[in-house]
């Protein structure tokens, strides 16, 4: 069953249009790999997913609601830049933050909220940190607690905008352990990155953006170089073809 139906998604910013006639179907237990350059829009297509974009036509449903109304069910892991790393709060506390439109503002969190926030952070393997500063940690770390906060929601679509960037190996293997255990749960994973070895070996499937959808298929289906010649806007020389196998 799909989960995200993106149709014929159309997005303009400052009066550029960033993106063109996206169509994208991710049912469950799957893990997708958005690929893409700089610019080409990736972060703009996760973001309308959320409903914080608004189309310049199109589409998005996410379980069969427009995304606002299904925003309960969509956990969502930012870029670790646009998160307050200074503000002084501790692990828990801000996993928490991510169950605030099911908390309420100015209440008490339920019995059922710590719950949730304790089997994410357990999740993430960051339990013995708990209740240690935000300021005080690592980028692995961090990039682990924005995790944490997106599962605490126990979303049946998970969003990942570019999560292994500067996090060292041993960091980057927990959390793709940890994301393909999500599909494998059944929920659908859709992570934009630059790792594209990484991602030709860890998703189910891989869709090529910029601008609109180069291609969208299984890595082992995507081994014509002139697809990504396309998307990547290199040519036949290029080393980026090499890496991924795919040089003519």
């Amino acid at each position: 069953m799909s989960v995200l139906e993106v149709q014929g998604l159309s997005v303009r910013l400052g009066g550029r249009r960033v993106l063109r006639d996206i169509d994208l179907s991710i049912g469950d237990g799957e893990f997708v790999g958005l690929i893409g350059p700089n610019g080409a829009g990736k972060t703009t297509l996760l973001r309308s997913v959320l409903g914080v974009v608004r189309p310049e036509s199109g589409r998005v449903r996410v379980g069969g609601a427009p995304p606002r109304q299904a925003r309960a069910g969509i956990g969502y892991v930012p870029q670790r830049h646009e998160f307050a790393w200074d503000f002084p709060i501790s692990v828990e506390e801000t996993v928490m933050t991510g169950l605030v439109r099911d908390v309420g503002w100015f209440r008490r969190p339920r019995q059922e909220h710590y719950d949730a926030v304790a089997d994410a952070i357990v999740r993430v393997e960051m339990g013995a940190l708990a209740r240690r500063p935000v300021g005080e940690l690592s980028g692995g770390q961090r990039q682990r607690v924005l995790v944490a906060r997106a599962l605490a929601l126990r979303p049946r679509l998970l969003l990942l905008d570019e999560p292994f960037t500067g996090l060292d190996m041993p960091t980057q293997e927990l959390l793709l352990d940890l994301f393909r255990g999500l599909a494998a749960e059944g929920r659908a994973v859709v992570m934009s990155t630059h790792d594209l070895a990484g991602a030709m070996h860890q998703c189910s499937r891989l869709c090529l953006v910029n601008r609109t959808v180069i291609a969208d298929a299984r890595p082992g289906e995507l081994r014509d170089p002139a697809i990504w010649m396309r998307a990547f806007d290199v040519q036949a020389t290029n080393p980026i073809l090499s890496v991924l196998g795919v040089a003519a």
